[in-house]
């Protein structure tokens, strides 16, 4: 196999307040191939977007390493580009100057950065509102907006906190099957953090599946999915299959925290 274009390694994250010490990630590791599309799951509170901060560089573990062909993350680079779930577009810029904005941080030239922008808005589905602000276009519209924004500058990585976390379900898994093409045609590697089983189960070649806090890799899922995938996935025994992994996994991490949360009432209730 290929030398990994992203390593993540006996990484741990501790967090101290007021003398407290928590511990948010414990000794994860895996690792994310070229190309490759991951989705990373788990239960409330069990560290997911920690864990994606990390492997943005926006936050440094405790212990342990992200490494990008050998190299340590230890900050914000131009390699990794990152997608959020919040509202990110810029409401004074128009669509195609949203999409340009990268480009033009990098100093490219304006007709080259143009004419990138105009394929980009093309391939995430939104020619004919290059002159539209975001005020005038839907959740949706707006991350496709975020999602070309970001793919334009071509980063080695791209990673993804909840994108379409704010849309109802049916949308989000329609979007999810448009950014599958978009990937496709730009040979981007994405690491998702999601919530949603089904769309991790659509989206990923592998889903990375975390234990409640402190949140370490409970299980590997390798997708059986064949690709070129779209949402006529959905109604497979191979996407069954899946989601029922995850729906049991989850479901088992969820108890067994809800479980320590109880015991820990019932210890304050007998002091």
């Amino acid at each position: 196999m290929a030398e990994p274009l992203m390593k993540v390694e006996n990484l741990t994250k501790v967090y101290n307040s007021d003398a407290k010490e928590v511990v948010a990630l414990k000794n994860i590791e895996f690792t994310v191939q070229k190309g490759e599309f991951i989705s990373i799951v788990g239960p409330s509170g069990c560290g997911k977007t920690t864990l994606l901060e990390i492997l943005s560089g926006l936050r440094l573990p405790t212990t342990g390493s992200v490494k990008i062909k050998g190299k340590a993350v230890t900050g914000p680079q131009r390699s990794i580009g990152i997608v959020f779930q919040e509202e990110s577009t810029f409401p004074w810029r128009t669509v195609l100057e949203n999409v340009e904005f990268g480009l033009q941080m990098q100093g490219m030239p304006k007709a080259e950065y143009r004419d990138k922008a105009h394929k980009m808005v093309e391939l995430v589905g939104l020619k004919g509102f290059e002159n539209s602000y975001p005020f005038e276009l839907s959740g949706g519209m707006r991350q496709r907006v975020a999602i070309a924004r970001t793919l334009v500058t071509q980063p080695e990585i791209v990673v993804m906190d909840e994108p379409f976390g704010a849309l109802d379900e049916q949308t989000r898994l329609i979007l999810g099957g448009e950014l599958l093409k978009i990937v496709e045609q730009t040979k981007a590697t994405v690491v998702l953090v999601t919530h949603s089983i089904q769309e991790a189960a659509l989206l990923s070649d592998k889903i990375v599946v975390l234990s409640a806090r402190p949140g370490k890799v409970k299980y590997l899922i390798k997708s059986t999915l064949p690709k070129p995938r779209d949402a006529t996935a959905l109604t497979t025994p191979e996407f069954a299959e899946i989601t029922q992994k995850l729906w049991s996994s989850l479901e088992e991490e969820s108890l067994t925290k809800r479980h320590d949360v109880d015991n820990d009432s019932s210890r304050v209730v007998g002091q």
